[in-house]
């Protein structure tokens, strides 16, 4: 099913942040698979030991909000969504709208659908503004994941986000055409209550899970809208790794080209609710105006929401008010596993 607002809504500012560690991949495999593996991507965003959920959010929200200057007091709404909320019980939104100035006429919210949590947020934000029921919305997409010690997940769980004020398309950088979602109970990975880390299905994850799910919403968007691969400029997948995306892409008709400006995680490795979004940023810091995106989630349990994208003339000036999503990336420190155990709290008296 097509949905669609009644009032026309886009993104009026948008916000990425990355935290500045690294750990190679060839570290985990060092430790844990003597060198042996072949590693999945090349190296991964670890979160310092004073950033969580909360002070990324706060980032990202500030740089967007820069962006789109506007008044904080104005948005109605700031929807957080993640895996990795550093409360069990108490919010992440009401502490991010205190810091960005939101409060205290505001709506706040913590979405939670594994890694499409920060697309659930965006497209509440996008009805909220559709609706009509207030002039702006921010949602955010931010995570701090983790992997249990040698499991394949270590390699690639990583942090990193991105921030989106929605606002009425008469004043956005990028207008939404259309957006569809695709879910069932599909339970390719878990976490249970009090447990540390994450379980996985394996393969699993892959078929029935992100390619059923990746595929269906798209195609189903693509043929709602009329549109095929080669009227996009740019394509927007999640990424649990780089082989998915790219296959998802290649039997979905879209090439190479079109999806190398949001293709991250082979730097920065998945940053589950932030994947797609940080995609999604990186790739409004080169779009032109006119350019077509398309944005795909996926949500372990399982989920996916595809949306289409217009980007609009003031796309050149709103940009340049704000770090872009490359400049954190580059801005890059190497750490090793030590020092990766210790910034996670991995280790237990």
């Amino acid at each position: 099913m097509l949905m669609r607002p009644r009032l026309k809504v886009g993104i009026a500012g948008y916000g990425a942040y990355v935290p500045r560690y690294r750990l190679p991949a060839s570290e985990v495999n060092r430790i844990w698979h003597d060198g042996q593996d072949a590693t999945p991507i090349t190296e991964k965003s670890v979160p310092g030991p004073d950033e969580d959920t909360v002070t990324m959010s706060i980032e990202a929200a500030r740089n967007a909000l820069a962006r789109a200057a506007i008044d904080p007091e104005l948005i109605g709404a700031v929807w957080v969504g993640s895996e990795s909320h550093p409360y069990a019980v108490k919010p992440t939104s009401t502490i991010v709208a205190q810091a960005i100035g939101a409060v205290p006429n505001t709506l706040g919210a913590d979405w939670q659908f594994a890694c499409k949590a920060g697309t659930e947020a965006l497209q509440a934000a996008v009805a909220l503004v559709g609706s009509g029921m207030a002039p702006y919305a921010l949602a955010i997409g931010m995570d701090t994941a983790q992997g249990r010690p040698g499991d394949a997940l270590e390699y690639t769980a990583a942090a990193g986000g991105a921030a989106y004020i929605l606002a009425p398309a008469n004043c956005s950088i990028a207008i939404l055409e259309g957006s569809t979602s695709y879910v069932s109970e599909t339970p390719d990975f878990w976490r249970r209550p009090g447990a540390q880390y994450p379980e996985h299905a394996g393969r699993f994850t892959g078929e029935p899970a992100y390619f059923r799910h990746v595929e269906t919403s798209t195609r189903a968007l693509l043929e709602s809208l009329g549109y095929v691969a080669s009227d996009f400029a740019h394509a927007v997948f999640h990424q649990p790794n780089s082989r998915f995306p790219a296959r998802a892409a290649r039997e979905l008709g879209f090439d190479g080209d079109q999806i190398r400006a949001g293709m991250l995680v082979d730097r920065i490795g998945n940053a589950y609710a932030g994947s797609s979004m940080l995609g999604l940023s990186a790739v409004l810091d080169v779009a032109a105006a006119g350019d077509r995106v398309l944005q795909v989630s996926f949500g372990s349990g399982a989920g996916s929401d595809a949306f289409v994208w217009r980007v609009t003339h003031r796309i050149d000036e709103r940009r340049r008010q704000a770090p872009t999503t490359e400049a954190y990336i580059q801005r890059r420190k190497e750490i090793d596993y030590a020092t990766y155990v210790r910034y996670r709290g991995k280790l237990s008296r």
